[in-house]
């Protein structure tokens, strides 16, 4: 089957909602095509997140988000997203994968799990969460180790190997340790994260104290198996029983997908892909790329709150087109 759009907009998270309620209001033909559920990467989150900003920093298509907390939860933000696209009856396939972006004299044709779209303009809303950054150790593939943390119940009077110091590994130690884990912390550097939320940093940091969480500064896991793992410590090779480990250590966008479509990516490991800051128009012409995927690895430069107004630039500009 067949659809022409003016524009196509890969990935149904904040930012593609946004990037689709901008082509609505400019009466542009657009559709979404989403590999998982609205705002999938959302909905992978730890269930007890709380976000870092407050609800009007959230908020796309100035529609109202309303919280009964200073700073809104995973729950609240999945029903909000959730209404902002049924509400305004956003044109969204889900549970479809984007396969392959080709260009076609001037338009191109995306390839999806599902279909083939033909549509003049490509907007790619990937964000980062798809693909985690591998240890590349022994018994990684074990079942007992994830890279997404979900709920710490899961997890009550396991022996659990904590790995990262940021915003994820430190809820993933402190919420399990409180459902009655015992939590080991394995840091690369000599500190939990700068950029860890000041409302918890004070509470890792003194559970690390007493002793609570154990915690292993400047060391690495080398080796996973079913019922322990070795460390690699500043004195040396340590072994310590273990049940679970949840790796955070970070995600990364779909380069593949953005090199498929012909888009260039810096040549160091930041790995930044080209495009104009001013129109968000990438090296190849009607593609542009909106939200935390602009960062290559940097994925800690753009978030929701900052990369709203994307959609404002991208649409802007494809008028131009039209």
């Amino acid at each position: 089957m067949n659809a022409a759009f003016d524009v196509l907009i890969i990935g149904g998270g904040p930012i593609g909602l946004a990037c689709a309620l901008e082509a609505k209001r400019a009466g542009l033909t657009y559709v979404i095509i989403e590999k998982g559920c609205v705002v999938n990467s959302l909905f992978n989150y730890p269930l007890y997140m709380t976000f870092f900003s407050t609800s009007e920093r959230l908020e796309i298509g100035s529609v109202p988000f309303v919280s009964v907390n200073p700073k809104p939860t995973r729950p609240e933000a999945l029903e909000y997203y959730r209404r902002v696209a049924t509400s305004q009856e956003l044109n969204i396939r889900l549970f479809e994968e984007v396969q392959q972006v080709i260009p076609n004299a001037n338009e191109y044709t995306v390839i999806t799990s599902k279909r083939s779209y033909h549509t003049r303009h490509v907007i790619i809303a990937t964000g980062f969460y798809d693909i985690p950054n591998l240890l590349n150790i022994p018994g990684e593939n074990l079942p007992k180790v994830t890279h997404y943390y979900k709920d710490p119940h899961f997890y009550a009077t396991q022996h659990v190997v904590v790995i990262g110091a940021h915003n994820s590994a430190v809820d993933a130690a402190l919420e399990t340790y409180r459902k009655g884990a015992h939590v080991t912390m394995v840091i690369r550097d000599a500190e939990i994260g700068a950029r860890v939320k000041y409302w918890v940093k004070p509470d890792i940091e003194n559970r690390i104290k007493e002793g609570s969480i154990k915690t292993y500064y400047h060391s690495s896991v080398a080796a996973i198996r079913p019922q322990e793992v070795d460390l690699i410590t500043p004195a040396g090779t340590v072994t310590i029983p273990n049940d679970f480990v949840i790796a955070m250590t970070g995600y990364q966008p779909n380069f593949t997908l953005l090199e498929k479509a012909g888009i260039r990516l810096s040549n160091d490991d930041k790995k930044h892909p080209a495009y104009n800051p001013l129109t968000m128009e990438t090296n190849m012409p009607r593609i542009y790329l909106a939200g935390v995927v602009c960062g290559g690895m940097d994925t800690h430069v753009w978030f929701i709150e900052n990369s709203r107004d994307h959609a404002d630039k991208i649409i802007a500009h494809i008028k131009n087109y039209v």
